[in-house]
């Protein structure tokens, strides 16, 4: 006699890895091998993340590290103990008897789509990532405003040009590689608009020699812009998007040391695209579903607080990646393997090999110094909040101004983000915060004439529900570790 697929009993897995990208995959790869049960749940349809997306057939030319990913890439598909969730979305982990149960729907790119699947874990590791943190300017609704995450994106995954006279602005690192694949893919980049000043990584010189390579990988950026002659403007950004139903053209504007438009110091470019980016924002749902305790980061983002083994203030809770500091692939795929490692110990029981961890956490502490060291370079000034006038959209779901946030502290006298939210609805919309929660929680300490705290922060990203799901979904319930 059989048993149907709904009667049989859910298959309980040791470590349920959340996320693919560099630090997902390097966990599961980790804990797999040392004799732990491990399922990898992502929302792509192929392993990689952010960092490493790519379309079928790619022969990683656009991608840095990409002999790195393929080394991961067949070690999750040889190992008998991994079994590769990809195409399922995750909305909601919670905290069992026996370990943690974590929610997902089948996403649009796959068969089944919408339906509901819960995975049985004992232990799990949040390895999330990251998305583009976007600070409002006059226009940045304007179609043809991208973040610069979301440019790469498109060319990576689809081998599609955003447009064809592009501008990259904001401040990080990140707008190097952005540029330089935009114009060896053939588009005209007007320019590259830093606000910042990354000469300041000469104050840090130790962390900089600690991570040599890199720095050959910017110059390596650099040289790319230099052959396709693309000017670089430091302290200068995009202070204004124009246009109707396409971008027309930007205004640029020197800044001084707080990012505060230096009089005389703008003049307008044409350019049909724009793509803006001012790092990163943690993708904390899930920690902050389950309890973890949280901090705020060096570059002022919300991050999950952990020990030397990854381990969250949460029993069973690794967090490894973006989602305990901003940092890169490198310093994910570091944080990844010591988190799955110390996962597959204690749920296998799995030998320690104590140079191997010795040596994982060098690297470790020479990629966060380096982490530092990057934010500190690239800090986010206030000033940005002089670039708006009272009508600039700041919540693009609810369309909340700038000027109706101001007023809920000042008239209203909602004294933290989570209240300027009950009042004005910035952050109520579909994207639940994702895009206007930074900026909104910086509005209003400026308001208050404080810095943003990691309970202001927290207050724009709790969500009960981690990423959206239809009603429908919810109604028809889980069916356990289907297929």
């Amino acid at each position: 006699m059989t048993t149907s697929r709904a009667e049989r009993p859910a298959a309980l897995y040791d470590i349920a890895v959340l996320g693919a990208g560099p630090a997902g995959l390097s966990a599961a790869v980790a804990a797999a091998a040392r004799g732990s049960r491990t399922v990898l749940i992502d929302a792509g349809p192929r392993p990689g993340g952010q960092y490493w997306r790519h379309r079928d057939g790619d022969d990683g030319a656009l991608h840095h590290g990409w002999s790195q990913f393929r080394r991961l890439r067949q070690e999750l598909a040889a190992h008998h103990l991994l079994d590769h969730r990809s195409g399922h979305s995750i909305w909601h982990v919670e905290r069992t008897d026996e370990g943690f149960l974590t929610h997902t729907t089948r996403t649009a790119r796959t068969a089944g789509e919408g339906i509901p699947r819960t995975f049985r874990s004992r232990t799990v590791i949040v390895a999330t990532g990251a998305y583009d943190r976007q600070l409002p300017f006059p226009g940045w609704t304007v179609p043809g405003v991208f973040t610069a995450g979301a440019v790469q994106a498109l060319l990576k995954g689809q081998g599609v040009l955003a447009g064809k006279r592009i501008a990259v602005a904001g401040t990080g690192p990140f707008l190097l590689p952005v540029a330089a694949g935009l114009a060896e893919a053939g588009a005209t980049v007007v320019g590259v608009f830093e606000a910042g000043l990354p000469t300041a990584f000469g104050r840090h010189p130790a962390a900089t020699l600690r991570n040599l390579p890199k720095l050959a990988e910017g110059a390596g950026y650099l040289r790319t812009l230099l052959k396709h002659r693309v000017p670089c403007h430091t302290r200068t950004t995009v202070v204004a998007a124009h246009g109707g139903d396409t971008v027309t053209g930007v205004t640029v504007a020197r800044l001084d040391d707080q990012w505060r438009i230096v009089p005389g110091g703008t003049r307008e470019i044409d350019c049909d695209t724009v793509a803006v980016g001012y790092g990163f924002t943690p993708q904390t749902e899930i920690p902050v579903q389950l309890g973890c305790e949280m901090r705020r980061d060096a570059d002022g983002s919300l991050v999950a607080r952990v020990d030397s083994r990854q381990r969250s203030t949460v029993d069973g809770v690794y967090v490894a990646g973006e989602v305990c500091g901003v940092g890169g692939a490198q310093f994910s795929l570091v944080e990844g393997e010591l988190a799955g490692l110390h996962a597959a110990y204690v749920t296998s029981g799995a030998s320690v090999d104590r140079g191997r961890l010795a040596r994982l956490l060098r690297q470790r502490a020479a990629q966060r110094s380096f982490a530092t060291a990057m934010h500190r370079a690239y800090p986010v000034r206030d000033g940005w909040q002089t670039w708006l006038d009272e009508d600039t959209t700041v919540c693009r779901c609810e369309e909340v101004s700038a000027g109706t946030i101001r007023r809920a502290v000042e008239d209203l006298g909602a004294t933290d983000p989570r209240t300027v939210k009950l009042y004005a609805r910035p952050g109520m919309g579909l994207c639940q915060g994702r895009v206007c929660g930074y900026a909104t929680t910086c509005l209003v300490a400026r308001a208050h004439r404080r810095q943003p705290t990691a309970d202001d922060l927290r207050g724009m990203a709790a969500r009960p529900v981690a990423q959206p799901i239809t009603l429908g979904a919810l109604a028809a319930g889980a069916d356990d570790n289907g297929v």
